[in-house]
């Protein structure tokens, strides 16, 4: 059966990484958290003093980013893969408030998309894998045979992201991270740099009232087709 790559972008807390990693292990193929890079690049800012307040010191950033590595590691445990900057195992680090209300701005950056595409798009040269994110389609890949675009009301992707944190034993605040959602909504739409749009040939997925099951059943169909057409 012939590889392909699967693209699948949306927007924040739509759940996109844990469907992608799903697939990925139903099918056999490699996944690439895309969101995951940005956060480990907002996280590297944060802890160098990149960030001072809210304000990026934009021309230090610009000099590091060469420095700025990150892959990704099977973690045994859960059977899904771990993300690393330059190293150093930050998966927990990177999926808190801290990060998450300031990655936006980080991602919006013309310099920090061009480093992160360019990692991207060399881990995804050999096919069988699959990429979530915001340009995927659009930018990363746009002649990804398979592309997704997931959405979900702000309201109900704030209770996922609220509902997760909870279970990892952090406070959250609901309003809070409904707030944040709908920012970075805003932001991804409308950056300069490959703004978060549906790709023209992408399949819409509106999990706002779906299960796990039934999404991983309509994924499952949509790559079934895929390869078989």
């Amino acid at each position: 059966m012939k590889k392909i790559t699967i693209a699948i972008d949306g927007f924040s807390s739509c759940g996109k990484s844990t469907m992608a990693k799903d697939l990925a292990h139903e099918i056999g193929y490699i996944y690439i958290d895309s969101g995951a890079m940005y956060r480990a690049v907002t996280l590297y800012s944060i802890e160098n003093g990149i960030f001072q307040g809210n304000e990026i010191d934009t021309e230090r950033l610009r000099k590091e980013i060469g420095n700025i590595h990150i892959s990704f590691q099977l973690n045994p445990e859960t059977g899904r893969p771990d993300t690393y900057l330059n190293g150093v195992n930050v998966e927990d680090k990177i999926r808190g408030i801290v990060v998450s209300s300031r990655v936006s701005p980080i991602a919006a950056l013309g310099f920090v998309r061009e480093a992160m595409v360019a990692q991207q798009q060399a881990m995804g040269n050999a096919k069988g894998i699959v990429m979530d994110g915001r340009d995927i389609g659009t930018t990363v890949f746009p002649d990804a045979e398979l592309k997704i675009f997931v959405t979900a009301t702000p309201e109900i992707r704030a209770q996922r992201r609220f509902d997760e944190l909870k279970a990892k034993g952090q406070e959250a605040s609901f309003d809070e991270i409904l707030e944040n959602v709908k920012q970075r909504d805003y932001i991804d739409q409308n950056r300069e740099v490959s703004p978060l749009r549906k790709a023209d040939d992408a399949f819409l997925l509106d999990n706002t009232n779906m299960t796990i099951p039934q999404q991983k059943e309509w994924l499952q169909e949509q790559f079934n087709k895929t390869v078989k057409g």
